[in-house]
């Protein structure tokens, strides 16, 4: 595990690579630094406590936001451990996903006040970030109307797919979860959801996209990179 200090003006901005962590011990892991920046909102300490910007990869897991339906889990309980897959209810937003090897999962935990961001401009330049990145490896990407996260051909109503999910939970304008981009990922285990509740919408992955495995630090170095200018940097 590598921790690097971000840049930035009113509060330290913590970089840290979790590597491969089971779903529930990264949720404990964010909920205890979510907590210390929510308690600092309500009893001002004499120095804010670090933000974050956490990468990680998931073993296979299903998680479902707090308004979404559990009917888009399309499997029984029981079928889970055949395939080696774990179901949680989450306190983010948005419907259900999936997480597994081969995903970078980025968890910004962050007090979007300090930064002079509302939660949906948040967002925005959340998908905005992995957009960039993308862009960087060849791979024209863009939002969808009416839905969150990024998107390949997003206004075809045949060959649009996802290829990032973003969900995020607010409080006192402090963030936690985030997103999931799908790199190598193992696309079959998105046919046992209707992902993020759609049920005629594809899902894909950076290799499929580009016909080869591309390089995950690299990757990686890219979204530091973008979320580091679009988000961290003091002026927006």
């Amino acid at each position: 595990m590598k921790d690097q200090e971000l840049n930035k003006v009113e509060s330290r901005v913590i970089f840290t690579d979790l590597g491969l962590m089971d779903y529930q011990e990264a949720w404990d892991y964010q909920e205890e630094r979510f907590r210390k920046l929510v308690e600092n909102k309500r009893f001002p300490g004499s120095e804010p406590p670090a933000q974050y910007l956490l990468f990680c990869e998931h073993p296979h897991v299903y998680t479902l936001g707090k308004s979404g339906d559990e009917a888009n889990l399309l499997i029984h309980k029981d079928f889970l451990k055949k395939i080696n897959a774990t179901f949680y209810k989450t306190n983010r937003g948005g419907d259900i996903t999936y997480h597994g090897p081969g995903q970078v999962v980025g968890y910004p935990i962050l007090d979007l006040e300090l930064l002079g961001l509302g939660l949906k401009q948040y967002i925005s330049l959340l998908e905005d970030s992995i957009i960039e990145s993308l862009y960087n490896f060849g791979i024209s990407a863009s939002r969808l109307e009416g839905a969150t996260g990024v998107w390949l051909d997003a206004d075809h109503p045949v060959k649009s797919r996802k290829i990032c999910a973003i969900g995020v939970r607010s409080s006192r304008h402090v963030t936690m979860h985030g997103f999931a981009l799908n790199v190598d990922t193992n696309l079959d285990y998105f046919s046992y959801i209707n992902p993020c509740g759609f049920d005629q919408k594809g899902v894909t992955s950076m290799e499929k996209e580009l016909g080869e495995k591309p390089d995950l630090g690299r990757i990686k170095a890219e979204l530091k990179q973008h979320i580091t200018a679009k988000i961290l940097a003091p002026d927006h």
